[in-house]
């Protein structure tokens, strides 16, 4: 049995992981994730086109942890290239993943415009969009739901089970119990393992036991905020800002992280901790996962159904707030003057409306750019956070930061250290494990520190492509 990391192999984007066995019926190859990788964005491009197999005859099965763009954005990619096979998940990871997968095929069809409109003689050559919105809604045959904590088989000599990850909602670890010459291994996939505390979702599970761990290392060496205090620090950016008269201009991802900063902003609104300010939600992606939240009460804590559930109230919907639909409706929010709260993707700068935003708010001192996730390394997002960075390139021209630039990190629906710490050190079994999806910087110390209290476990810190026999 191998393991072979396609993706998210000693960097943050692009997961994409191989369970190679062999059976009676010959070799079984199993995708753990599909997703894309973001950075570069030539260096990008050329990791989405292509793949290390052959999708048509290589591989057997795909299993999704949840359905974020570099978890689940390259599985029309995989299906373009003859993939038939199935891809299970969470219900809601299968809706999710329908909406998110449309919207990244759209996405592709305009930077492909934009690029042979605007880059003609400087661009990498291509076939065209990576996948179009049809190809993304063509691809969803593939997906199959299933529910969390029940065994399924996934193909000859693997099955398997889906347990909470507490991540975003429908987000899940895997187990495998993958059996090779009579022999049974267990192998645990973390995926993006999640805090204990975030709002609406579940807290995650303890990983049932397992021989091989694949687990993630995004904050490998670093602590994360109070989750409670992240509220405290979004009210005082907005106070801050509207007593300037700016503008919170807000990158977030459509996904888990806008609803989060609306249910933060309707406890604030509902204790007048906030002054009266419009705050507009501009992406239509996000109100269509709205709705798919909406549908997913299975995936809600209890604290979603005392605050609001339970009183009829919608959680991500009051006075103060309205979501702006059209291309219009947003271009005329840079000529309305604040204060005014901005909602909008993508949460590192790299496409969507918050593009815009940036080019007419960036270099105004009344603003404040207020970064709530990951940015990672090459972004957009990441550049404007490191404050040795004073000018950032926005659609070819250089613009300077001007306005105040805050980040809130409590807002992480990444374990940090001593999450992954007691995650690790509380799983079972562990006799080998393989660190993924985080740059060096972070996986190293946690290697460290996991050899020094596990004597004698093997710790692999695998590069793309290479292959650690089980």
């Amino acid at each position: 049995m191998k393991f072979i990391s396609h993706g998210a192999a000693r960097e943050v984007t692009g997961t994409c992981h191989e369970i190679q066995l062999e059976t009676p019926g010959g070799t079984r190859r199993i995708l753990l994730d599909c997703g894309l990788f973001q950075g570069k964005r030539t260096e990008a491009a050329a990791k989405n086109a292509t793949f290390a197999f052959d999708p048509s005859k290589d591989i057997d099965a795909v299993i999704l942890s949840h359905a974020h763009m570099d978890h689940v954005g390259r599985i029309p990619v995989l299906f373009k290239r003859g993939y038939a096979g199935p891809v299970f998940c969470t219900y809601a990871t299968k809706d999710l993943a329908a909406v998110m997968l449309a919207d990244g095929g759209y996405i592709q069809e305009k930077d492909e415009e934009f690029f042979r409109k605007h880059l003609g003689s400087t661009r990498m050559a291509t076939e065209g969009p990576l996948y179009t919105q049809e190809d993304a809604k063509a691809c969803q045959v593939l997906f199959r739901g299933q529910n969390m904590n029940e065994w399924f088989t996934v193909c000859e000599g693997v099955r398997a089970q889906l347990v909470e990850a507490g991540h975003i909602v429908g987000a899940v670890m895997v187990q495998l119990e993958v059996t090779e010459k009579g022999k049974v291994t267990r192998v645990g996939f973390s995926g993006d393992l999640g805090r204990a505390m975030l709002p609406i979702i579940r807290d995650p599970a303890p990983m049932p036991p397992v021989d091989v761990l694949i687990c993630e290392s995004t904050y490998g060496n670093r602590v994360h905020e109070d989750i409670a205090t992240a509220k405290h620090h979004l009210r005082d950016a907005i106070i801050r800002t509207a007593k300037r008269g700016g503008k919170v201009l807000i990158p977030a991802f459509s996904l888990e992280r806008t609803q989060e900063i609306l249910y933060d902003l309707h406890l604030l609104w509902d204790a007048k901790e906030i002054p009266a300010v419009p705050i507009v939600v501009d992406s239509p992606l996000a109100s269509k996962v709205t709705e798919v939240f909406m549908k997913h009460s299975e995936c809600y804590d209890q604290a979603m159904f005392e605050q609001f559930l339970s009183r009829g109230h919608p959680p991500f919907q009051f006075s103060l707030v309205r979501f702006s639909e059209t291309p219009e409706q947003s271009k005329e929010l840079n000529t309305t003057p604040g204060p005014m709260v901005i909602l909008a993707g993508s949460g590192m700068c790299e496409a969507g409306r918050i593009r815009h935003h940036l080019k007419n708010g960036l270099e105004d001192a009344r603003n404040t750019i207020l970064t709530v996730g990951y940015m990672a390394e090459n972004t957009l997002g990441r550049k404007i956070v490191d404050p040795a960075i004073t000018q950032v390139k926005l659609f070819d021209r250089m613009f300077s930061k001007k306005a105040e630039v805050i980040s809130i990190a409590a807002y992480s629906g990444h374990a940090d250290m001593s999450d992954l710490d007691h995650f690790i050190l509380k799983t079972d079994g562990v006799k080998t494990l393989i660190l993924v999806h985080g740059e060096i910087e972070q996986m190293e110390p946690l290697a460290g520190r996991m050899a020094q209290a596990r004597p004698g476990i093997v710790i692999h810190k695998p590069e793309r492509e290479e292959e650690v026999n089980l």
